[in-house]
């Protein structure tokens, strides 16, 4: 079983200089509470890796303005104006991925593999420095792995085996982290007694180590 803790003792298994993955697409799916916790806390210089940078006043936006993200391997910064103005000033490093790429870079991550070979970005900057590998007459590039030291998820529920599972887009990036990180914490809005159901698993619980119920919704 895993174990259940509060969002303040969540806080406890980060520190400064590590690199971490957090789940959700915008505001959908974000592991809000321990983001609000990590905000009262001198942590810093982390490296972020997720979908986006959200906005602002939100989710993992929130974390880029109190300056404690250092870069930020991410698809999109357009919905927040500040990793903009912090992309030109110097003061944050950004590394922009392909939305698809991206995603099969963590999934390689969380299955041992030693990357991705992809034809996204072929004759553009996103080439640049990497290794471009030809099969059967057509090339590729050879995208490496993502892994982190932890990954912060929300899921809709979970169970006292650590199984996840989510309503609609919620799933999105949340799903796919888990497997890529040495510690996995989960926040979820409902506890499943005595166990969810196998067929409607979507994260197995042999990957998640911790459980934080928050009892409200994120949808």
């Amino acid at each position: 079983m895993v174990k259940i803790i509060t969002p303040q003792e969540a806080v406890s298994l980060f520190c400064s200089g590590q690199t971490v993955m957090i789940g959700g697409f915008l505001n959908c799916g974000c592991p809000q509470a321990v983001i609000d916790e990590l905000l009262k806390t001198d942590i810093n210089n982390l490296t972020l890796i997720a979908n986006d940078t959200a906005v602002p006043e939100k989710s993992r936006g929130q974390l880029v303005c109190a300056h404690k993200i250092k870069k930020a391997v991410v698809s999109h910064i357009g919905t927040n104006p500040e990793t903009v103005r912090q992309m030109n000033a110097g003061e944050i490093e950004i590394d922009l991925q392909p939305q698809g790429s991206l995603a099969e870079r963590i999934r390689a991550g969380g299955a041992g593999l030693g990357g991705i070979l992809t034809p996204t970005g072929l004759g553009t900057s996103a080439q640049d420095g990497k290794q471009i590998i030809n099969v059967d007459g057509k090339d590729y590039i050879l995208e490496t792995p993502l892994k982190a030291d932890i990954a912060l998820v929300y899921a809709t529920y979970g169970d006292k085996y650590g199984n996840l599972a989510f309503y609609g887009s919620t799933k999105n990036f949340n799903a796919l982290m888990p497997p890529a990180a040495k510690t996995v914490i989960a926040e979820i809005d409902e506890l499943i007694e005595p166990a969810i159901n196998p067929n409607n698993v979507s994260v197995a619980g042999i990957y998640v180590d911790y459980l934080i119920v928050r009892g409200n919704k994120n949808v």
